[in-house]
């Protein structure tokens, strides 16, 4: 086990989603140590475009460079859509987005060959995870529906209020009249929807978690690669660190209402220069 393996992980998005994955995470590579930034100051990426989210994500891997990561997970669908393939090939580090994992699985779970995605309008129009899909198999059918108002009522708290209810039921009409029976929840933010969305389409329709199922691609990537950390290692410069470009208080809130850690303080840093 050499020093290396001790180096945390770095996950990115553009704002507090990601935390949602961090979480994910947390809980199924308990070991790992972690370092995460959002880009608080320039959220939204959904309706950014390609050559604006891939710059904006090149800053951010050269700030978690500074941090020796020894992986990165894009934990923003819209960024692992649209700057994933031109990052991959510009750094030597292993590097993961959310949506091939969230596909795969969708592609698993599909009976009758129907899969929805929902995500930022960025995800929808960048087709990835239709591409995706097709490739794996050309026979499944896949309908995008871009939900944009998900993410201001989740960073509102309104996860269980009836305007929510209202806003998912008429994103959702249009899916559920294809006969969808499994549903990717193709942004960060949407998974804490989880149970709203549930009593939405039903019992028949599968939801799918990519925050979830990059945990797991990320636990198989780091055993394949004998990355994984020494839990006897000793923790140098704290097990998780958080940063972000703007508005920390914001992350810090959001962040104690859903992880399972409590974190001390997010630190913000000038993005701009890197």
């Amino acid at each position: 086990m050499n020093i290396y393996n001790n180096a945390p992980i770095g996950v990115f998005d553009s704002g507090v989603g990601g935390l949602t994955v961090v979480r994910e995470i947390m809980r199924n590579l308990p070991e790992e140590r972690i370092v995460y930034f959002g880009d608080t100051a320039r959220v939204p990426y959904g309706s950014k475009s390609r050559e604006t989210v891939t710059r904006y994500s090149r800053q951010i891997v050269r700030f978690l460079q500074t941090q020796n990561v020894k992986a990165i997970v894009i934990a923003c669908n819209t960024a692992s859509a649209l700057a994933l393939e031109t990052i991959e090939q510009e750094i030597d580090l292993p590097i993961l987005g959310v949506v091939k994992p969230g596909a795969e699985m969708a592609l698993q779970t599909t009976r009758n060959k129907k899969i929805g995605v929902i995500a930022t309008e960025g995800t929808i129009h960048s087709g990835l995870y239709q591409r995706l899909i097709a490739q794996k198999d050309p026979e499944v059918s896949v309908f995008g529906q871009a939900c944009p108002l998900f993410v201001s009522l989740v960073e509102e708290g309104w996860t269980k209020d009836p305007v929510t209810e209202e806003v998912a039921r008429r994103y959702l009409k249009g899916l559920l009249e294809k006969d969808i029976d499994t549903l990717i929840m193709g942004c960060t933010h949407y998974p804490l929807l989880r149970s709203l969305l549930r009593q939405v389409v039903g019992e028949k329709v599968t939801l799918v978690n990519p925050a979830y199922e990059t945990a797991q691609a990320l636990k198989r990537m780091l055993a394949e690669l004998g990355l994984e950390r020494d839990p006897a290692a000793e923790l140098q410069g704290g097990k998780y660190c958080f940063y972000a470009s703007d508005a920390v208080d914001h992350l810090n809130e959001f962040a104690r209402r859903i992880l399972p850690f409590e974190i001390s303080e997010t630190r913000q840093i000038p993005i701009e220069e890197y």
